[in-house]
């Protein structure tokens, strides 16, 4: 039986999953990028600490969270699916999304992702959200330590979301339903 020929994505997309990353160390597919990430550092740690407790305890509908959990989504081109690994992801318990789930699974059903820039932050504030709308992921929250601000990236459409509210730290960032609370982040400093 003849076999179709591998596309130069298929090639990438198998190279990727094949991975074999030091421990510790995770890998993303990005827009046809395979790029690997070191372990954050404990202040990027306590940052998502901080956002996960209050979600668990103030949202109005009850959340379930994940760290570091692969999600699926749409590529903008002829790239392979971007598989990427939010530094947090929100869904409802009433979903049990993360139950049984590859390690890869697909994004339907999640209801906020949540990063914290790094060494590479403009990966975080384009790249990422760009794959996060295409989801389409409804609400992003950015957390860029070099700006001292949170952005959260709403209503989205095509490869990008139309809405956003940047605050600087200190302030309050209204999250809207399922969440209907208000963040504190004067922590984050």
């Amino acid at each position: 039986m003849p076999h179709e020929p591998l596309t130069q994505a298929d090639v990438l997309l198998e190279g990727f999953l094949a991975l074999d990353t030091p421990e510790g160390f995770r890998a993303e597919l990005i827009e046809g990028e395979i790029v690997v990430i070191p372990p954050p550092d404990g202040d990027h740690e306590d940052s998502i600490n901080l956002i996960m407790k209050q979600v668990i305890r103030l949202a109005r509908t009850d959340m379930d969270f994940s760290g570091n959990k692969g999600l699926k989504l749409t590529s903008g081109g002829r790239s392979p699916k971007n598989h990427v690994v939010p530094d947090g992801t929100f869904a409802p318990t009433e979903l049990r999304l993360y139950r049984g789930a590859d390690p890869w699974m697909p994004c339907e059903g999640v209801a906020l992702v949540v990063e914290v820039t790094s060494t590479k932050p403009r990966a975080d504030r384009t790249d990422r959200r760009h794959c996060y709308a295409r989801g389409p992921i409804p609400l992003y929250l950015l957390v860029d330590r070099e700006q001292s601000s949170l952005t959260l990236f709403s209503d989205p459409e095509g490869d990008d979301y139309r809405q956003h509210c940047t605050i600087p730290f200190g302030k309050r960032l209204t999250l809207p339903p399922p969440f209907a609370f208000d963040l504190e982040t004067g922590e984050l400093n």
